[in-house]
């Protein structure tokens, strides 16, 4: 008796060992799964440059398949995926030689900012937020991302980017600090401490 194997129900692990296998559909499948997920992760990792997502996740899916055999079984693939897109990511933000700004560089910014109404837009909020990340160290941004946007948890990121996990709490606490810093404006506190003044 012949049985046909489904695909949407085996595990990602699963899957992996079937594409290992040349199997196509669960390429597939394990492609409808993580698409969408690798492409807004590199969407807010590049810049919102939605070609170069797009190049990124394909590049991505084509490592996948010509390399299935690079996955340790014993380890989760999702932590596996994002473990290779940040490296992707890594690699692409020294290629660039990106320049980061620093908690320094924002205290020579001019004093003189306007004061926002205390009504504000949410959409005004989140474009702030945006640009904060923007500028977030790379190690940083790949840290805050995976934890609050990916809602991965401190252990799967430590083992993605490589470094303890104590190393990564630094690393979210200096990007909280940072971007607390650049959205201080936001703040009630904030804005009630300049009333004041």
């Amino acid at each position: 008796m012949f049985f046909r194997t489904n695909y949407q129900q085996l595990n990602d692990e699963a899957l992996m060992q079937q594409i290992s296998k040349g199997k196509s559909k669960a390429f597939d499948e394990l492609y409808h799964r993580y698409y969408e997920k690798m492409y807004y992760y590199f969407f807010r990792m590049l810049g919102q440059d939605a070609n170069k997502s797009q190049d990124f996740v394909q590049d991505l899916f084509v490592k996948l398949i010509e390399k299935p055999e690079a996955f340790d079984v014993n380890r989760k693939f999702s932590t596996w995926i994002y473990t290779i897109a940040s490296n992707m990511c890594k690699n692409e933000y020294r290629r660039q030689n990106i320049h980061f700004f620093t908690l320094e560089d924002y205290e020579q910014l001019p004093s003189s900012i306007p004061a926002i109404p205390l009504q504000l837009d949410q959409k005004i909020f989140h474009k702030h937020l945006k640009d904060a990340i923007e500028i977030l160290k790379p190690a940083h941004k790949i840290c805050f991302i995976l934890r609050y946007q990916e809602e991965l948890s401190i252990q799967q990121i430590s083992q993605i980017v490589d470094c303890p996990e104590g190393t990564v709490k630094s690393r979210l606490h200096h990007a909280l600090k940072q971007l607390a810093q650049h959205l201080a404006i936001f703040n009630p506190q904030h804005r009630q401490n300049k009333e004041v003044l």
